[in-house]
């Protein structure tokens, strides 16, 4: 509600700014509501208006082996990249907070580098790292890179949990006799729990969603559901992949959901703590 001490002007413009934000959501939101319609339509072209409802694709997507092949590639190399990059990326941000070293700021710099760096190039450098050793085309290489690509979504979110972090809580467990593993397990974890797994969903979402590098190092056999998407848009172009993409969306928002509610999750340990 606005106030009512506000001048008319002022009131033109509470109104003006909330239409301008709500025209922007809508207009990066709305290309996404496009898909999810087409992907019910019983005809074979991704056209308005619909020519009547279907679940013929969605059949066609969870019937077509090469679909189910690149679902599968993606729920093995998402999850296993996510684990490395949750731990190193954990223990990055826990040792780049508390030590106080000459070129601290130029490592933060250097471990968060794949989130400027443009991805193609990562493709290439990757690709040329990995083909003299015979790895180009095989699960390993894909899970080291996405790990890379979702380090520094999990250094950013655990540091920043640890900038409230109570560290007299590790020094009383220390002054009681407690190893370091054992306060790490007991005492910090559960307390930046909420950074640690915001950062690996974020991990997750980036890995599940690249393409770019998956063109360089997959082969046919390690295609993931984006490259899949991919090539069919390049090749054979099917409501299937409306179909696939609705899928995404409906996924996408459920991490987001997630995601609100480990922040609301760690506001609550945070003012626990204090």
């Amino acid at each position: 509600m606005t106030s009512p001490y506000l001048s008319p002007i002022e009131r033109l413009w509470f109104y003006t700014l909330r239409i301008l934000c709500g025209l922007i959501l809508l207009f990066l939101i709305l290309p996404v509501l496009v898909i999810i319609p087409l992907s019910f339509n019983s005809g074979s072209f991704l056209v308005y208006p619909l020519q009547g409802f279907s679940l013929h694709w969605y059949q066609d997507f969870f019937g077509s082996a090469e679909w189910m092949r690149a679902l599968r590639n993606s729920v093995i190399i998402a999850p296993a990249a996510t684990v490395v990059a949750m731990i190193f990326g954990t223990l990055a941000a826990i040792g780049l907070t508390r030590g106080d070293f000459p070129g601290k700021s130029l490592v933060m710099a250097l471990v968060i580098s794949p989130m400027v760096v443009p991805v193609v190039i990562i493709g290439v450098a990757s690709y040329l790292f990995f083909a003299p050793l015979g790895m180009g085309n095989s699960f390993l290489s894909l899970i080291v890179v996405h790990a890379v690509l979702g380090v520094p979504f999990v250094i950013i979110t655990v540091s920043a949990t640890l900038q409230g972090f109570n560290h007299n809580l590790v020094r009383a467990a220390a002054s009681l006799g407690a190893s370091p593993l054992t306060t790490f397990r007991r005492v910090t974890l559960p307390l930046i729990a909420p950074g640690v797994i915001s950062g690996a969903l974020f991990a997750f979402a980036t890995s599940f969603d690249e393409v770019v590098v998956t063109l360089f190092l997959a082969g046919p056999e390690q295609a993931t559901l984006p490259r899949q998407m991919f090539s069919g848009i390049r090749e054979n172009l099917s409501p299937t992949i409306a179909a696939a993409a609705t899928l995404l969306i409906v996924f996408s928002v459920l991490l987001l959901l997630v995601l609100e509610w480990l922040r609301g999750r760690g506001e609550k340990l945070r003012t626990a703590a204090v």
